[in-house]
């Protein structure tokens, strides 16, 4: 182990701001932890994981964290645009890695993804098979990831004469169940494809369709962000914005090692980029009903 790390607590701190539900709803963050202990625990290294319920109390954990020397380093997700917890954990003096775009950073290390180039190959995916009505049911607004996608969803359905209608969620599976009802209903054109900002919210929205009568992929199209086992084993199997997670949470756990042994810096840990899994809930558009 190298000495400047030896001189940090052997353990990465990572905190979670949503309702615990949630959080067991989901699978990603699940397969992150796996890929950071994967680096992290043969370097002699601990990953601790605390769920809180908003940003006041991941601050306080943050500051308690630095008072009692707990951990070493720590991973921020979910920032939004001049997020405050980046001026925190300099403060403090905590190494720290963001996951996210540089802009959110302020000079910290990221670890990047290319939210906005991977909502408009959604958009490609959807139109090349002749759908120009796509509903897109997004994560929280605030969170910059969010607006980066929404961003791109917006660009590429202006490029290929889209009409985007969307709908804000919070990951979890009621929030699927209610966003999709209201992209049905709200609309006077009918969208033959919606796009989900995960696979919890992409399954309960599959759950609402079905109720409402209609078909996957026959009346409706349905392609989920995030890729995982859930997505494979749903009915039918869930198209899918594919990340390799674990892949990015092990490029997260030497991010974080080389921020505890070099000190802040402003460098760019580039993941590799997702993809689309064509599945069975995905089809080409050939009607659009009118109300």
């Amino acid at each position: 182990m190298d000495e400047t790390v030896n001189a940090w607590p052997r353990r990465v701190g990572l905190v979670l701001a949503r309702a615990s539900q949630v959080l067991g709803e989901e699978p990603y963050y699940h397969e992150f932890i796996e890929g950071l202990e994967r680096l992290l625990i043969p370097a002699g290294i601990s990953v601790l994981v605390k769920v809180v319920t908003d940003h006041a109390a991941e601050i306080a954990t943050y500051e308690q964290w630095s008072a009692e020397r707990r951990v070493g380093g720590v991973i921020m997700v979910d920032l939004s645009p001049g997020d405050e917890r980046v001026d925190l954990v300099r403060r403090l003096g905590l190494p720290a890695v963001v996951m996210g775009d540089p802009s959110t950073a302020d000079g910290l290390p990221t670890v990047w993804t290319d939210d906005a180039g991977s909502a408009r190959e959604a958009v490609r995916f959807l139109a090349d098979r002749g759908h120009t009505v796509v509903g897109h049911v997004s994560g929280p607004r605030s969170l910059a990831h969010t607006q980066l996608r929404l961003g791109g969803f917006e660009a590429e359905a202006a490029d290929r004469g889209v009409t985007l209608i969307s709908a804000e969620g919070d990951y979890s599976q009621e929030a699927g169940r209610v966003s999709t009802a209201q992209l049905l209903a709200s609309h006077p054109v009918r969208p033959t494809a919606i796009v989900y900002d995960n696979d919890v919210m992409a399954l309960s929205g599959m759950e609402t369709i079905r109720k409402q009568g209609l078909t996957v992929p026959g009346d409706l199209s349905v392609v989920a962000w995030d890729d995982s086992a859930q997505c494979q084993l749903a009915l039918p199997a869930l198209s899918a914005m594919s990340h390799d997670v674990g892949r990015i949470g092990e490029i997260a756990a030497n991010a974080v090692l080389d921020a505890m042994r070099q000190g802040p810096g402003s460098v760019i840990y580039e993941a590799p980029q997702a993809h689309i899994v064509e599945r069975d809930s995905t089809g080409s558009s050939r009607t659009q009903i009118v109300f």
